[in-house]
């Protein structure tokens, strides 16, 4: 609230002339000041200040200030933590490349391997084949001389019987031998 000039005025104006100090003490009388009583509670609350400021303040700073250390701690764990994730990142990655690669080859070379075990496997199979159809030929060709000579001897046999029957004489052991000899030149082979 704004007051008006000349009060403002009247105050400066006791305030120049000592008027003031009577003021004060006449307020301070009037709200019961007592001088010792100030002066025991400016001490007393000094040493409350002090007892404070020693058994709570400064034991809550040192708890801060190794707060404020362990945080800044932590953030430089924090950031070399970070920094050592992104080198393993890139190890990782690394391995990871050269595993790749490395599964490549293998693969190439177990294709490369596979087509020669192929070509070598090929070969082994063509040469058994060839193997078996040798064996083949070479015992239908027993089978067809077996035949041949059984053929030759019924033949003989044959032969003797019907030219017993038709001379009507009987053969002597001699005769069917020479006989059978006979035809088994004129069969062919």
């Amino acid at each position: 609230m704004l007051r008006p000039p000349f009060e403002r005025m009247n105050m400066t104006l006791l305030a120049a002339a000592g008027g003031l100090g009577d003021l004060v003490t006449q307020t301070g009388e009037t709200f019961g000041f007592d001088l010792k009583i100030f002066l025991s509670q400016i001490v007393s609350f000094s040493i409350v200040c002090a007892g404070l400021y020693v058994w709570a303040y400064q034991p809550i700073l040192k708890i801060l200030a190794a707060r404020r250390e362990q945080i800044a701690h932590g953030l430089a764990n924090a950031q070399q933590i970070k920094n050592e994730l992104a080198q393993i990142e890139v190890q990782r990655r690394n391995v990871l490349a050269k595993a790749d690669a490395e599964g490549r080859q293998l693969i190439e070379d177990a294709r490369s391997a596979a087509a020669r075990v192929h070509a070598v496997e090929t070969a082994k199979a063509a040469a058994a084949a060839e193997q078996i159809l040798q064996r083949a030929q070479a015992a239908a060709e027993r089978e067809r001389a077996q035949m041949l000579a059984d053929l030759k001897r019924q033949i003989g046999r044959l032969v003797i019987q019907t030219s017993a029957a038709v001379t009507g004489k009987i053969l002597t052991p001699e005769d069917q031998r020479r006989l059978a000899e006979e035809t088994a030149r004129q069969v062919p082979a």
